[in-house]
Order: structure tokens, then C-alpha cells, then sequence
């Protein structure tokens, strides 16, 4: 037999509260039994006149909103307070009740620019350490990477700067004195026009890069992105223009992560862009375990390349294929230059192969922490054991699995504001809402001071819609 729906809603009062309508299972549901906001409100005072203006939105609310809506990958705030009108959840996360009015989108962005990044940072330092108290977090194995955020900008604000004129801007901002001397790189002056770099008028935080070889450059930003082994939290998370090399961040990663978790950590895996020399000469100085794959070498070079010349670290000499000795003539940022006699190479056997046409010496850099970046190439060369391999294998489902669940399933996969400060904030609560998700999920449920009182308040608003909905049924049936 077809059933029949009354489609009218005869309803006209509700007992109860908007509580008994959502699922136990549902992710507000649970992440409400965990988090605690309450000091917030103390730390955003100062940004609020005390005596002065009409009451503004309650801190704890405009956060649990913006979460609300990251958790169900709702980025644009417009959109999220059309969905808060009729999302029953969303209403009871954030402390709104049926017949209350639900603030303007608006609101939300002055929120965010009277507060600042650093508290939204907070917000985020405060979710890792609620994991941290649970056992989440077990501070010894941490992987480590980053991923590009394409940049809210069109195609049509990219437009072309000049190196040349960039420098030459710079140059006559800084003082032309002796602090300027050692900037000037020595050498013969370029004769090649620069290229010209392209940036966007509308976010020049945004710069073009691309993370595949064979794909276009789009305007980004990088996520640097730290996650524990064990759980899977994400314990340290910052952002930089999309041109900022990961590598140089690796040593600065791991002081905030050691700082935030309070214990020294043994092993640190990352992919290749990490394998510089002196994040290896500085791994091995801590005691950590790096397990991080080095940068493949040229298979066809037209040179003999510098894995052939034989570096004598004690003595601080180079020996070359052909036997003859290379000694230190110059230092740069990164390493020592080390060149061949001009007599031992004219000489050379090897010579058409080792120099160019117009070379008459061989001259090679040993970039700073060079055993270190040898030894790193000879264990891999070796093979890694099967732990290391084990670690490494948990490494993409850890660290790049984090970043597809953020892009897939909380709006990562596009910066939703310009600026690097406002990218910043939305990395900040894109990366809370995970470490919420993952305490709800594998933390013990335990119930914050607050959660007491709301309970309280909830069943005092159902006694009172219980007896108000006796005394309306009364007055109904006197009028009739």
C-alpha cells in the first residue's frame, strides 16, 4: 500500500530542545563534548571598548561559526550563514537558538581583522596541546611537507615586473654605506637582461610557482605542514609566499615543534626538496634520525660532475679524477669554492671532458655540511632497513593524506581571502578542525567546564517550552 504525507506543518510549538534532533554521531556533536573555548573571551578583551558601542558577537560564537563551517568544508562566509539559517547543527554549535537572529557575514571578516592571525594561531596551538593531554601526540616521529594553495586571484591581475627594476628599487632604499658592500656579489657585471617576474595586482603576497614539472605556474601560497606519527595530529603548520623554499624551513620547523610538544624528537622524514646538506649536518648534530631521501643526481651530465672529485673534510682539499689537488680559494653563502691549478689542467688527460672550451681551470662549491649530504647518499645507496622503510612508507598517507583531506573535505584547495595574513587564518582553523576531528575520534570523551553549564540551560529551556506549550493548549481550548 503507497503511503500519504501530510505535507502541512500543523506544528505551531516544539518542546525541547534543538539538541534531540541532531544525531549522537554527528562530527558537532562530538567535537562540542571536547572543545572548550572559554578563554577566549579574555583573550580578545582588549580588543572590545568596555563602556563604549553596542554589544558586539560573543567571541566563543563567531569562532564555533567559522569551525562549523570549515568542518563541512563551507569556506565563503556568506554561504555559511545562508546554511546556518536552515542547518539545525550548525545553529546548535554555535549557541543559536531557533528564534534568534544569526549575525551578518560581515561580521565575521571585521572579527578576523580586529583579532589578528596571532590568536586564530593560538586557537590552533591550543588544539594541539588538547591532543597532546590526551596521548594523541607522541612527539617522536614527525613528518613533514608542503603543499601549494592556489591564490584567489584571476588570471587577468598577473602582470609582468622586471627583476632589474625591483632591484634597483631596493638598492636605492637601503643605505649605499659599508652595510651595503657585502650584499654586492663579486664578478663580472651581468650583461643579460633579467627576466621578468609576474605577479598579481590584487594579492602580490601570491607568487607563481607550480609543484609538477610538466604543469603550469599559478599564482600560490605554501602550507608547511608538520603531523606526529602516531595519530596523525598536526602539530606545527605555517605559511609562506609560493615561492619560499621548504628546504631552508626544515631546522625552524622542528624548533617549534620541539618547543610546542616539550619532548626531543628521533626521527624526521620528508621528501626530497628537503635534502640539503646542512639540514643533514644539522639532523646528525641533534641525534635525529633523517630519513629523508636525497635529490637525484644527473644521469647524463657533460661535465665530470663533483660526485667524481674526492673531498678530504680533516685536510679541507679536493682530489679530482685526474689525481691533482684542488685547495680552498673562496668562500661563498653556502659552501667553500675550491679550483684547480691552471697548469695541472692544461696538462690533464681529462681535460675536454672536465672544463668547457673557455675554462682554463676546474673550479667546484662544497656547500656547507657536505659529509653529512655524502654519508645520506651512500646509506641510501646501501638500501634502508625495513623500519626506516616502514617510517617512510607512513609518510604519504601521514603528512600527504592530511593535506588531501584538508583540500578534499575543508576548503584548502583554495585560499577564500588575499593576503598572507588572511590565508594564514583560515590555514589556522583548517588545521584545528582536523586535530578536533582527530581527538573526537580517538581522544577519551571527557566534558569541559562549560559543557556543564549549557546542559543546565538546556534543560531549564525544556521545562520552560513545556509549559508554555500546556499553558497555549489551555488557551485554546477556552477560546473554543
Amino acid at each position: 500500500m503507497i503511503g500519504r504525507k501530510n505535507r502541512e506543518q500543523r506544528t505551531l510549538f516544539i518542546a525541547g530542545d534543538i539538541e534531540q534532533f541532531i544525531p549522537e554521531d554527528h562530527i558537532l556533536k562530538r567535537v562540542d563534548r571536547i572543545l572548550d573555548l572559554t578563554w577566549l573571551r579574555e583573550e580578545v578583551r582588549e580588543c572590545y571598548c568596555e563602556d563604549n558601542g553596542r554589544p558586539g558577537i560573543d567571541p566563543e560564537a563567531a569562532v564555533r561559526l567559522m569551525l562549523a563551517g570549515f568542518f563541512h568544508g563551507i569556506v565563503h562566509d556568506r554561504k555559511l550563514m545562508r546554511e546556518a539559517q536552515v542547518h539545525l547543527a550548525i545553529r546548535w554549535f554555535a549557541g543559536y537558538s531557533l528564534e534568534d537572529e544569526l549575525p551578518d557575514h560581515s561580521s565575521l571578516s571585521r572579527i578576523r581583522q580586529r583579532w589578528g592571525v596571532e590568536r586564530f594561531k593560538k586557537i590552533f596551538q591550543r588544539s594541539v596541546k588538547a591532543c597532546i593531554e590526551k596521548g594523541l601526540v607522541s612527539g617522536e616521529t614527525v613528518h613533514i611537507d608542503a603543499t601549494l594553495i592556489r591564490a584567489d586571484v584571476s588570471w587577468e591581475s598577473i602582470t609582468e615586473r622586471h627583476a632589474e627594476t625591483v632591484v634597483a628599487e631596493n638598492e636605492a632604499e637601503e643605505d649605499t654605506g659599508s652595510n651595503n658592500l657585502q650584499a654586492r656579489r663579486p664578478g663580472r657585471p651581468r650583461t643579460r637582461e633579467g627576466y621578468p617576474k609576474k605577479v598579481s595586482m590584487t594579492d602580490p603576497d601570491a607568487t607563481l610557482v607550480t609543484s609538477r614539472g610538466d604543469f603550469h605556474l599559478e599564482p600560490s601560497y605554501k602550507q608547511h605542514t608538520s603531523v606526529d606519527d602516531k595519530a596523525g595530529v598536526i602539530v606545527d603548520v605555517d605559511l609562506t609566499t609560493g615561492e619560499d623554499n621548504e628546504g631552508q624551513r626544515l631546522i625552524e620547523t622542528i624548533d617549534r615543534i620541539e618547543d610546542t610538544t616539550g619532548r626531543k624528537l628521533q626521527q624526521v622524514t620528508a621528501d626530497a626538496s628537503y635534502a640539503h646538506a646542512r639540514n643533514y649536518e644539522e639532523l646528525e648534530r641533534r641525534g635525529i634520525d633523517a630519513i629523508i631521501p636525497p635529490q637525484r643526481e644527473r644521469s647524463k651530465e657533460k661535465r665530470i660532475p663533483i660526485r667524481r672529485f674526492k673531498y678530504d673534510g680533516k685536510h679541507q682539499v679536493v682530489k679530482c679524477p685526474g689525481g691533482k689537488i684542488l685547495g680552498r680559494t673562496g668562500q661563498r653563502a653556502n659552501g667553500w669554492v675550491y679550483s684547480a691549478r691552471k697548469s695541472d689542467c692544461e696538462q690533464c688527460r681529462l681535460r675536454e671532458r672536465c672544463l668547457p672550451e673557455t675554462a682554463h681551470r676546474r673550479v667546484i662549491l662544497i656547500v656547507e655540511g657536505y659529509e653529512a649530504l655524502l654519508r645520506a647518499r651512500r646509506r641510501k645507496l646501501l638500501g634502508w632497513d625495513n623500519d626506516t622503510q616502514r617510517v617512510y612508507g607512513r609518510h604519504r598517507f601521514r603528512v600527504e593524506g592530511t593535506h588531501g583531506e584538508a583540500k578534499t573535505q575543508h576548503g584548502l584547495r583554495q585560499a577564500i581571502r588575499r593576503g598572507l595574513v588572511n590565508v594564514a587564518i583560515q590555514v589556522y582553523l583548517i588545521a584545528a578542525v582536523i586535530n578536533w576531528k582527530r581527538l573526537a575520534r580517538d581522544g577519551t570523551i571527557s566534558y569541559p567546564s562549560s559543557w556543564h553549564s549549557r546542559q543546565v540551560s538546556r534543560l531549564i529551556y525544556c521545562i520552560v517550552s513545556t509549559i508554555q506549550e500546556n499553558l497555549n493548549l489551555r488557551m485554546v481550548q477556552f477560546i473554543l
